[in-house]
């Protein structure tokens, strides 16, 4: 599992590297990736508090997801017809072929 993040200033959900580095500098906890850009060429920082403060609940949210129980998938498992098959070949099997010879 990998953290999702929020983006503060446009609202946006974004799924950073896993060690949080894109080839330009360090991907931001608290900004996505186009908003980074728009915020480092306008000479705004980050506030570490609020960084740090979403790490933590990124983290949180996956732990809280890994402890959950897994659940099997829904499927119908071994589940015999409710009705005989409709096709004339289809019941004709070893039963009738005994029949039809003696």
């Amino acid at each position: 599992m990998r953290l999702v993040f929020e983006c503060v200033e446009c609202g946006g959900h974004y799924l950073p590297p896993e060690d949080m580095r894109y080839p330009e500098g360090p991907a931001s906890p608290v900004w996505c990736s186009d908003c980074q850009s728009a915020k480092r060429a306008a000479g705004v920082r980050e506030d570490p508090l609020l960084a740090r403060v979403a790490l933590a609940a990124a983290r949180a949210a996956l732990a809280r997801h890994a402890a959950e129980p897994v659940e099997p998938a829904a499927g119908r498992g071994d589940v015999r017809p409710s009705r005989p098959p409709l096709s004339r070949r289809a019941r004709s099997g070893p039963g009738g072929v005994r029949s039809k010879l003696g």
